[in-house]
């Protein structure tokens, strides 16, 4: 398999895990990076042995195949259009866009030149949850008919320098952490049909805890609670509470139940963790992890947990599908149903009314150990 170019537009936090890990992966060589800051892309650059760019003049560059958008989020539209318009396949950070109506335009521009379009999260290809897919695509389980999912915290300005973004309209706990539930839930459960939501913000104003912002204020101009009931085409109903106005709890983030059984999944931020189930009998016992190379620890975490990392893997996925033809198991289309899932939820919440889907999509493929090994070099 040749090599395809890779281009990074962005290079902030998020991009040292792509430049990191991307070497890992068949058929991906990063060759230059770009910021609207000119000495952010120096410094990334030459922490990694690539070439530093202007946005301009990396989406000119001929031997870029596909562009990476890290900018955030209020830019992921305008960024990815941009390298479609170049004639580059893009690979984006979650959430691929704002609105329902942006993602709709970015797939028919894809369409009508005939590029592929991806986005994160790719978490759900993690050794964890691929063995709680196939647990449950085994019935394991049986019918699974409802449960529980919960991003509970008091959100990221006691940690983030510059958290502001966090609470503008299109972040929010729904828009920032819902797309590694929702990405799960549709590699479980397959496309929601229709969704109900209440939602409200604890205070007005947050107030930045870390950094050279340290005790400013910061606004509050979305929802920093959601609370929502998502009905699946399976006929399953899960609860999906995403809130960061909360400063304690004592919830899992992942509960599914089944007519023969639950089933204890770990938090879709992270590939890997400990997976539980328990039977008719009640009795919980943890499953024997499989061999799975998306499972296998390659860090440490900012706390010093052993982590399995493998961002990157839903990209390398998507370039091979390019080369091979074949539906990219983080694909527009899934993320596009992930957008409406997320938006209806606000909409309801402003509504007071239920609000049905107006897409749909497939689960994506199965990621099996055997599979995962075919991604990596």
């Amino acid at each position: 398999m040749a090599n395809l170019g890779i281009g990074i537009i962005g290079c902030g936090n998020i991009s040292t895990s792509y430049l990191r890990l991307a070497p890992l992966f068949k058929g991906l060589e990063v060759r230059a990076v770009a910021d609207v800051n000119p000495e952010a892309a120096k410094a990334r650059a030459a922490e990694f042995g690539v070439a530093a760019q202007s946005v301009e003049d990396l989406l000119g560059n001929p031997e870029v195949d596909v562009v990476i958008n890290l900018t955030i989020p209020e830019a992921h539209y305008r960024v990815t259009r941009a390298i479609l318009e170049a004639g580059k396949h893009a690979y984006s950070e979650k959430p691929l866009v704002l609105t329902l109506e942006e993602g709709v335009a970015l797939r028919d521009l894809a369409a009508a030149k005939g590029l592929a379009v991806g986005c994160a999260p790719d978490t759900f290809l993690g050794g964890t949850h691929q063995q709680a897919r196939a647990l449950i695509d085994e019935g394991k389980l049986g019918q699974i008919t409802t449960g529980n999912a919960a991003i509970q915290g008091h959100g990221p300005e006691s940690w983030h320098p510059s958290p502001d973004f966090f609470y503008l309209p299109g972040a929010g706990p729904i828009m920032d952490m819902g797309p590694y539930y929702i990405a799960n839930l549709i590699n479980l459960l397959g496309p929601v049909r229709r969704v109900g939501a209440l939602t409200s913000a604890a205070t007005p104003t947050r107030v930045i805890g870390s950094g050279d912002k340290a005790g400013q204020e910061i606004p509050v101009k979305t929802p920093s609670n959601i609370q929502a009931l998502l009905e699946f085409h399976s006929g399953a109903t899960i609860a999906f509470s995403a809130s960061w106005d909360v400063w304690h709890h004592r919830r899992n983030h992942f509960e599914l139940y089944g007519t023969e059984g639950t089933l204890y999944v770990p938090d879709p931020n992270f590939f890997g963790g400990p997976l539980e189930m328990a039977g008719r009998d009640g009795v919980v016992h943890q499953v024997e992890p499989w061999d799975h190379p998306f499972g296998k620890i390659n860090q440490k975490g900012h706390r010093g947990e052993d982590l399995a990392n493998y961002r990157t893997a839903g990209m390398a996925d998507m370039v091979m599908a390019v080369t091979e033809g074949r539906d990219a198991r983080c694909s527009l289309e899934r993320t596009l149903h992930g957008v409406d899932v997320m938006t209806a939820c606000l909409k309801s919440g402003e509504s007071g009314q239920f609000v049905t889907l107006t897409t749909t999509c497939t689960r994506p493929a199965a990621l099996g150990p055997d599979e995962a090994r075919k991604l990596l070099k």
